[in-house]
């Protein structure tokens, strides 16, 4: 999705913040370690995913736009990595899972922030497992070295710092805040079940935003 049309209730801003909720700012890691993300099946299997794993599989680049929930949104990202359908397909499922019986996926960051996501969203061409912004290797600032990338959804659901992915036959959605939704499709501004669009969109641009962006800024990673 990228070009200079904005999906409902997003402005764009001046640049790429370093963002997240707020009490994840100083958990963030301070070193990039090198890949390695465990990887955990529905019947208890496990494995590991390293960055060796990653440089055997063919790579892409793409230009995505980035949506934050909170309203905010930069557009024309240049993203390079590996498309996780040909991750899951090549590397996760076969060791984990090769009946392919867990249709839900949680993404485990380095400092413990958590989301779910269903096989059938990822399995989109433009997901990937990034390790490159821009031209060059992700910093801490934005998840490096390793993080999923979800354009079409809003950016609660790309988690960085990429550390486990833990494989389930059931939803067990429970996200650390309210009710955010569980798809969190950008297109369908699916931001939190049961409030009205246009009363988040306030919430979010006069209540929760500037505090966030100067926290953040408090908590720098570079």
């Amino acid at each position: 999705m990228t070009g200079v049309e904005l999906p409902p209730g997003q402005r764009i801003h001046r640049d790429h913040p370093r963002f997240g909720l707020p009490w994840y700012a100083h958990r963030s890691p301070r070193d990039l370690a090198p890949v390695s993300v465990e990887l955990v099946g529905p019947s208890g299997v496990r494995a590991v995913l390293t960055g060796a794993d990653l440089d055997a599989l063919e790579r892409r680049t793409q230009q995505s736009d980035f949506h934050c929930v909170t309203t905010w949104s930069r557009l024309g990202i240049g993203w390079a990595g590996v498309p996780f359908q040909l991750v899951y397909d090549e590397a996760i499922r076969p060791r984990v899972d090769p009946d392919g019986s867990a249709p839900f996926l949680t993404f485990i960051g380095r400092d413990g922030y958590k989301d779910e996501t269903c096989i059938a969203d990822l399995r989109a061409a433009d997901v990937l497992l990034a390790t490159e912004m821009n031209g060059k290797p992700l910093t801490l600032r934005h998840g490096g070295p390793l993080r999923l990338v979800a354009p079409a959804h809003y950016g609660y659901k790309s988690v960085k710092y990429l550390a486990r992915i833990e494989l389930r036959r059931d939803s067990r959605h429970r996200l650390p805040w309210s009710s955010h939704h569980p798809r969190g499709r950008v297109a369908h501004e699916e931001r939190i079940l049961g409030f009205p669009d246009r009363l988040i969109r306030v919430i979010y641009q006069r209540l929760v935003l500037p505090p966030t962006l100067w926290w953040y800024r408090r908590h720098p990673r570079d």
